[in-house]
């Protein structure tokens, strides 16, 4: 009678069995594809109805009200609207340059080193990984210590520009309380007012700001003031992904809701004047 040895564990010093020859690229069923695939048809879209409207020339103004979209915010081109133009007009008003082309640059660039932007391009477009388990899209990997990712960095320094770009879109949302007839309010305040709380929301629950307010404290029991203020910013900081979106979705509607009373395809609907 012979006895059998039992092989020893894997892993452990002296074990000579190999992994499992798995053919597939993932044991994954789930639709691991529909998070990525959903990311590229939304932020596809949204870039794609952006540029239009950037480079539409037309329909950011209701003079009536002073509706400003904030894709034309602040308007400093020769080719602007006086009356839209809050900042002066600065820049020629040649075709290939947006309205707002002192803002959009800075905007683009912050949305483009958002921690959850990358997250959410790297895996949808450059499929770098596409979903936990799944193989990346490359041979290589080599992080952000390259151009163009090293820019990432920049990151720390747009959430400035943000903050001053939130200040100017705050600015029109005040003046759009102006009615031929002195203090109105309609239907577009409450949907540029709302588009500027959102903003707001997404622009201080960035992790920069966390940062910033909290991030080199030792002592939160000393500084007892900026506690409150990280507490509440790394509220909203857990939220920052859904922030993100719903941005992209009031931005939007904003724009089309202004473009649509520019054109006339159908009145404001007024509570005061």
């Amino acid at each position: 009678m012979t006895t059998r040895t039992a092989p020893p564990p894997a892993g452990l010093p002296g074990s000579v069995r190999k992994r499992a020859a798995i053919a597939a690229k993932t044991l994954r069923t789930d639709r691991w594809w529909f998070a990525p695939l959903i990311t590229v048809i939304g932020l596809g879209a949204w870039v794609t109805y952006a540029t239009v409207r950037v480079f539409m020339h037309d329909h950011y103004w209701v003079e009536e009200f002073h509706y400003l979209t904030p894709f034309y915010s602040p308007c400093v081109t020769e080719r602007c609207i006086p009356e839209a133009a809050h900042f002066g007009r600065v820049l020629p008003g040649w075709w290939f340059i947006p309205d707002a082309a002192l803002t959009l640059p800075f905007l683009l660039l912050f949305r483009l080193t958002c921690y959850y932007y990358r997250k959410a391009y790297y895996r949808s477009f450059w499929l770098s990984p596409p979903a936990c388990a799944v193989p990346d899209g490359h041979k290589t990997y080599t992080g952000e210590t390259r151009f163009p990712l090293l820019g990432q960095n920049l990151h720390r320094y747009t959430f400035y520009a943000a903050v001053v770009i939130s200040l100017i879109n705050s600015w029109d949302v005040v003046l759009s309380f102006r009615s031929p007839e002195g203090f109105g309010f309609g239907l577009g305040n409450l949907v540029l007012l709302g588009n500027v709380v959102m903003l707001w929301a997404y622009t201080i629950s960035c992790h920069s700001c966390r940062h910033i307010i909290g991030g080199r404290l030792k002592h939160f029991s000393k500084h007892p003031v900026r506690y409150r203020i990280w507490t509440f910013i790394s509220t909203l900081n857990v939220r920052h992904m859904q922030l993100a979106w719903i941005t992209l979705g009031t931005l939007a509607l904003t724009d089309f809701y202004v473009m649509a009373l520019s054109a006339e395809w159908f009145d404001d609907l007024r509570f005061i004047n």
